[in-house]
């Protein structure tokens, strides 16, 4: 890791594009840890599947496998359900879970002489300070760094490294952050950088994602064990327009604090001042296991360049998340991705993928993101070497 003469991403012109922008890769990571979906593995592993074949279509899917043993399974999964094993890179790379979005690389962009290029930060993953295996998710970033060859950033605040997850972050590729209060700003459960307060957050935010503008929210879903991850509640999904999650059963638990979102949101402004437009998402009904609520949410959807994939939970709203979101996204393809058995895992799609920006000229990436072309890129292979 570098920071060369200690400059940070920001100050060499890079910024996190948003998740709309044409991808380059989407990154995962095979499914393995069976404490994470209790007797529901191997079914995890067909949703996996599912993803990859809506996925490939528009863009290289990279793998994480702990062996190449692993690997055979997983492309014999993935040629049983009709996905592309062939648009998969397999990467070996030990992980304690799959968790991608949280533990794997996050990818910064900046214009050099009208070429798009890419660098990585690496946000000292700690499985939330909440579990004490996450070492071996943490060195991801590593090696996406070796096998793309990137500059990968140390991202460091007070002298001490600096934790964020995927998850706890939504941008929208103009300069503008949203996250919670309740995930980054609690002293005291699962606290990420203990002592940091908000400035310090800002601060760090604006030098390593390049970050003009921070709006908190409140809080997350019940059941959400990351405590409070932003993507369960409110995502971007154009520059100017985001989707808030709505309960609109009083009784529920989730009610008050997702009106208190709701009450904050209007004083949500822009990059440029502009105020943003707000398109309300249904909860789905609760669902449980052992007795314990799970963090089900449609705001949990992922951004290909193919199709937008959106969990579903059998449940009489998944038709009217799906329709709304469906009018949001004219340029692709909705689609839902049945995540029952996913969200036992306390997480669903977006909490499994991580985007990697393409790169090249810009002239070519803008056309490639226009309405209608669609066009898969084909980037230079890399080897999968651990």
């Amino acid at each position: 890791m570098t920071n060369p003469r200690g400059r940070t991403p920001a100050s060499l012109g890079f910024s996190m594009p948003a998740e709309w922008e044409t991808h380059e890769a989407t990154w995962l990571g095979w499914p393995h840890n069976p404490t994470d979906w209790p007797d529901k593995l191997d079914a995890i592993r067909w949703v996996y599947a599912e993803i990859v074949r809506k996925i490939a279509p528009g863009e290289t899917v990279r793998m994480l496998v702990r062996s190449r043993a692993e690997e055979k399974l997983a492309r014999r999964c993935l040629t049983r359900a009709g996905a592309d094993a062939g648009s998969v890179e397999f990467i070996v790379h030990p992980t304690n879970r799959g968790w991608t979005r949280d533990s794997g690389p996050v990818f910064v962009r900046r214009s050099v002489r009208e070429r798009l290029e890419t660098a990585i930060v690496h946000f000292h993953f700690n499985a939330w300070a909440k579990y004490p295996d996450w070492r071996k998710d943490r060195r991801a970033p590593e090696t996406a760094a070796r096998v793309l060859n990137k500059k990968l950033f140390d991202a460091r605040s007070g002298g001490r490294p600096f934790v964020l997850e995927g998850g706890g972050i939504e941008v929208n590729g103009r300069g503008t952050l949203v996250t919670t209060e309740e995930c980054y700003l609690d002293p005291v459960t699962q606290a990420r950088n203990p002592g940091m307060g908000r400035e310090e957050f800002e601060a760090a935010l604006r030098a390593y994602l390049g970050a003009t503008k921070v709006f908190w929210l409140a809080g997350g879903v019940a059941g959400d064990d990351t405590h409070g991850h932003v993507d369960d509640i409110c995502r971007f999904v154009n520059a100017k327009t985001v989707a808030l999650v709505r309960e609109d059963n009083p009784r529920d638990v989730n009610y008050r604090p997702l009106q208190e979102n709701w009450e904050r949101i209007q004083d949500l402004r822009l990059e440029d001042g502009g105020k943003p437009e707000v398109a309300p998402l249904p909860m789905p009904a609760p669902l449980f296991f052992d007795g314990g609520r799970l963090p089900a949410s449609y705001a949990n959807f992922y951004i290909s360049n193919a199709a937008v994939l959106v969990p579903t939970f059998n449940d009489p709203n998944d038709r009217a998340a799906l329709g709304i979101l469906g009018e949001l996204f004219k340029d692709r393809q909705v689609v839902g991705i049945h995540a029952v058995d996913l969200v036992l895992g306390f997480g669903a799609l977006h909490c499994l993928t991580q985007q990697q920006p393409a790169e090249g000229r810009v002239c070519m990436i803008e056309h490639s993101q226009a309405p209608g072309n669609r066009q898969r890129l084909r980037p230079h292979r890399t080897k999968d070497k651990p």
